[in-house]
């Protein structure tokens, strides 16, 4: 069974590696093999645990802080996406296309539900610097 932070933590880990460009395979070749594809796919499955040492030479293969690569902490959880502001930065179809993607696959709950796991991802889809939590209206 995956626990929800390793299932978080596998989003974030996917989502820097997609937003390098790489397949799991050219990760394996872009690292001569020190990162293997099966394993850092069981990674972002949340299926392996990964130690703070991997975490931080995955981190540094990515050119991210290891901070960016964990999961919101439980005083993040009152953030906020502004969706429409989002749609507008210069990822915004790639954020449409990802809540579309959201409300097509979830069959249980509100479809309009948008989940911390579903946050991680669209902020890391984001520039730095767009403004991507607001306030309620």
């Amino acid at each position: 069974m995956v626990d929800r932070f390793s299932m978080s933590l596998g989003l974030r880990l996917r989502a820097a590696r997609r937003q390098r460009g790489w397949s799991l395979g050219e990760l394996e070749s872009y690292t001569g093999g020190e990162f293997k594809a099966s394993v850092v796919g069981a990674y972002e499955r949340g299926e392996r645990a990964l130690s703070v040492q991997r975490l931080v030479r995955l981190a540094e293969v990515y050119a991210v802080s290891a901070a960016e690569l964990l999961p919101m902490t439980t005083a993040d959880r009152g953030l906020l996406i502004d969706v429409d502001m989002a749609a507008e930065a210069k990822d915004g179809d790639l954020i449409d296309r990802y809540l579309a993607a959201i409300h097509f696959l979830r069959r249980e709950g509100r479809p309009d539900e948008v989940r911390d796991s579903d946050k991680a991802v669209i902020a890391s889809l984001l520039d730095a610097s767009v403004n991507t939590a607001a306030g309620p209206d």
